[in-house]
């Protein structure tokens, strides 16, 4: 639709306050710059300094930013026009805001983030993905009883797949998968015969013979790529993560827990998924799965974007589209769609306005469908820490897979982020998946309060215990 149509209702800029001044946080500050209908001048981060840091990057003069400690140092600032840096989300949300964008992507910290803004009358913007994973549909349930919104952004995948699948099942297209590329694409430089991803670099020799699949299954060529570029990581916590929140939100289902992850061609991917016994990966229909690009240096990359593949029940047309450059699978059944962008804070503002001026959820009313879920990919001693570390907030030792959504348990796998910080009680060998009773949790932890909240929501009164 046209998209001025679709915010005409706005009557003022909408006010949104940041929480989280990393990357996504930073982008969505300098667009709100370019932007009449959105204002972002509001930052929260561990300290003043760094939102005010924000801001700078985002291109605001120094003198146009307050760093603030106290509740009176914001109230003043918002009063004289400046940019708020501030080092607690509680000092600030007592602003004329509408819409409090939850970007830091600590679990506990986002979830708690979320709660605190809702209490407080706000609209959220979830898109710490590790907050949501766990406790994301309690939290949409909760705001719309208070007549809010939680919603996911568009400019991270989960909204924009949410987005492409719920367009394709408005048009009666059939959805057999969806999904995403993977973050980093898989480069394969055939003078070297070596493949690069996330700045890593393999040796894989005998590469350029499954490069095509040349009239081979292409189930087999995909196996026989994963076992030449072995020594690369073809698969990751965020991608499963986000894949869960979509299944939450549309109903569809991982095929196997951690994914085919197939490292695959753009034009094979309509190929790949689908059924098995149309060649493909698939045991079913409408199923969540991601794969690593395969290009060449100079080729075209998925930008880890999102896509549909869609039955082709009208043959005739869908010929007339494969002619017109649509990607189709190789024996006319099946196409892919697909959208090659996640632009960050770029195009998050449309969730947020939609959420501000019209009152909608890109994720609808989410139910618990999966867990994003750990199993040991080594042995894990007693007293080991499960400490989510680095860009993509991974634990050592311990890899995703989704499993079906359940209530707290101790002989029930806990969620994955919910264990994030906390200490393995017994030794767990390699290959196990996680139980709750396997962590140690303290009873006061926000995050593990609100689970308990969302399994009685969900799962019913008596739901939730981790009693041994």
């Amino acid at each position: 639709m046209n998209t001025h149509s679709r915010f005409r209702r706005a009557t003022r800029p909408v006010e949104a306050a940041l929480v989280g001044a990393g990357a996504f946080g930073r982008s969505l500050l300098g667009q709100g710059r370019r932007m009449t209908l959105l204002n972002v001048r509001v930052a929260v981060d561990v300290t003043p300094e760094r939102a005010a840091d924000a801001f700078r990057a985002a291109g605001w003069e120094d003198a146009a930013v307050a760093r603030c400690d106290t509740p009176n140092q914001v109230e003043a600032a918002w009063h004289a026009g400046q940019a708020v840096a501030a080092g607690s989300l509680a000092d600030v949300l007592t602003l004329p805001v509408d819409v409090v964008v939850e970007a830091s992507g600590h679990p506990e910290a986002g979830a708690s983030h979320a709660l605190a803004a809702i209490e407080a009358g706000k609209h959220v913007a979830l898109v710490t993905k590790e907050a949501d994973s766990v406790v994301g549909p309690w939290l949409a349930a909760e705001a719309a009883s208070r007549g809010l919104v939680v919603t996911p952004v568009d400019g991270d995948q989960p909204a924009l797949l949410i987005g492409l699948v719920t367009w394709a099942e408005t048009l009666g297209l059939p959805v057999i998968a969806a999904g995403k590329s993977s973050e980093y694409d898989f480069v394969f430089d055939r003078a070297s015969e070596t493949m690069l991803s996330e700045e890593r670099s393999a040796p894989v020799p005998g590469f350029d013979r499954c490069w095509d699949a040349a009239g081979r299954p292409i189930a087999e060529v995909a196996a026989e790529r994963a076992r030449l570029a072995s020594a690369l990581p073809q698969l990751a916590v965020p991608d499963l993560c986000e894949m869960g929140i979509v299944a939450n939100a549309t109903g569809l289902l991982p095929d196997v827990p951690s994914f085919h992850a197939p490292i695959a061609r753009i034009e094979e991917v309509a190929s790949l998924f689908v059924e098995q016994v149309r060649g493909g990966l698939l045991s079913g229909r409408r199923r969540l799965d991601v794969f690593n690009c395969l290009r060449e240096p100079n080729g075209l990359s998925f930008a880890g974007g999102v896509f549909v593949v869609v039955a082709c029940e009208d043959r005739e047309t869908w010929a007339i589209l494969a002619g017109k450059g649509h990607t189709v699978s190789a024996d006319g059944s099946a196409a892919m769609l697909w959208l090659p962008r996640h632009l960050l804070g770029l195009e998050a503002p449309i969730s947020i306005l939609d959420a501000a001026v019209n009152g909608v959820s890109v994720a609808g009313s989410p139910k618990p469908v999966v867990d994003l879920v750990g199993r040991t990919s080594k042995r894990l001693a007693a007293g080991t820490k499960l400490e989510a570390v680095g860009h993509h907030h991974t634990i050592d030792g311990v890899g995703p897979a989704l499993l079906p959504a359940a209530p707290l348990g101790p002989h029930r796998p806990i969620p994955y982020y919910l264990m994030a910080g906390r200490t393995i009680l017994r030794d767990v060998e390699a290959g196990e998946t996680i139980m709750a009773g396997d962590v140690a949790i303290d009873e006061a932890a926000p995050l593990l309060a609100m689970r308990r909240r969302q399994d009685a929501h969900f799962f019913g009164a008596n739901a939730g215990t981790l009693d041994r």
